[in-house]
């Protein structure tokens, strides 16, 4: 993180004696990885101008489990998860926002049978709850016009029903939206998904990337905006196999607020 980014940790507002609004749980994508290290940064800048009190594990935060428990570890995934339970119920957490579907999923439907219970908002849920009340302002800016496309990922959509939150912040980014053949909750995985991320793919005629890139460059949008750092890292392959780099963007919706704010 660089210095003007304002990034207080838990245990900063725990000396102070004082609660953040909310946890931001960066996650192993947001943190260690280069590409999802910009969308990490876009977002706090979003929280920052928004005036969002919130605070971050720092060093206490551990993957969640999710690619332990999707490939078949149940123990790892239960190590994983009691681990970040207990510091988190120990700092008092009660809200809970990250950019990445995957730790969503896990932290809000598989911690609650661990003794994790707590409130959790994807990123772009959490920045519509900041647009509806007057504490963000979005405007199209460079992006006013342009033909863009979303894509759902698995664990947003259908695996918990959101599908408009990222739309409604692209829309008022005034941008002309157009759907995939496949989208919502006939949505294409990227591929990742199931711990797949961190293996090659099996034999077969055609990589998912591959295909869904297809599908989203069908639809003739400069831009394919993600809300998840698997699904961005899978589009953008996508792209570079397509041969479309340079033509067509990858970006995750936090990124083109942030860009068309200029923050």
């Amino acid at each position: 993180m660089s210095e003007q980014l304002k990034v207080p940790t838990m245990a900063e507002f725990m000396a102070q004696g004082k609660q953040p609004e909310v946890l931001f749980w960066v996650g192993c994508a947001g943190s260690f990885d280069d590409r999802a290290k910009k969308i990490t940064k876009a977002f706090v800048k979003l929280l920052n101008n928004a005036g969002v009190e919130f605070a971050v594990l720092g060093t206490e935060e551990s993957c969640t489990g999710d690619p332990a428990k999707r490939a078949g570890n149940e123990f790892l995934f239960q190590m994983q998860a009691v681990t970040n339970i207990e510091v988190m119920n120990a700092y008092e957490v009660k809200k809970i926002v990250t950019a990445c579907p995957h730790c969503f999923n896990t932290i809000n439907n598989e911690y609650p049978q661990l003794g994790g219970n707590y409130e959790v908002m994807h990123h772009t849920q959490f920045l519509k709850s900041l647009l509806a009340d007057g504490r963000l302002k979005v405007e199209g800016g460079k992006f006013k016009g342009k033909k863009i496309t979303f894509h759902d990922p698995c664990y947003l959509g259908r695996a918990n029903g959101e599908y408009e939150a990222p739309r409604d912040l692209l829309r008022k980014l005034e941008v002309e939206l157009v759907e995939m053949k496949r989208c919502k909750t006939n949505g294409l995985c990227c591929g990742a998904g199931g711990a797949q991320m961190f293996k090659e793919p099996e034999p077969g005629n055609k990589d998912i990337n591959i295909e869904r890139t297809e599908e989203a460059i069908e639809t003739g949008a400069e831009i394919v905006a993600a809300g998840c750092p698997f699904c961005n890292t899978m589009m953008t392959d996508g792209v570079k196999g397509t041969g479309k780099e340079g033509a067509v963007e990858v970006m995750d919706v936090a990124e083109m607020i942030a860009n068309a704010k200029d923050i």
